[in-house]
């Protein structure tokens, strides 16, 4: 039996994902979340380099619908080889 989530469904629920501040990065990053949240807004996403300018984070604020839902997306996140760190 799955243990009950902490969050109540449908929320609204942020994810920050880092990079390398690569061409592209965005973009693929915006296909991952479009996949597990069709719904989601690319116009919505919040980017800032790091200081030094080598780094990117994208805070992606998805429409989460079931707690397997932000399962999938965040492991799908993590395991793209564009991405650092997913918060």
């Amino acid at each position: 039996m799955s243990q009950p989530s902490l969050l109540e469904f449908p929320c609204d629920f942020p994810l920050k994902i880092m990079g390398a501040a690569d061409a592209g990065f965005a973009q693929a990053i915006v296909e991952v979340v479009l996949k597990h949240a069709p719904d989601f807004d690319p116009a919505s996403v919040e980017m800032r380099p790091s200081k030094a300018g080598n780094y990117l984070s994208l805070t992606c604020t998805v429409r989460a619908t079931s707690q397997a839902q932000l399962d999938a997306l965040y492991l799908e996140l993590t395991a793209h080889p564009m991405v650092k760190v997913v918060l």
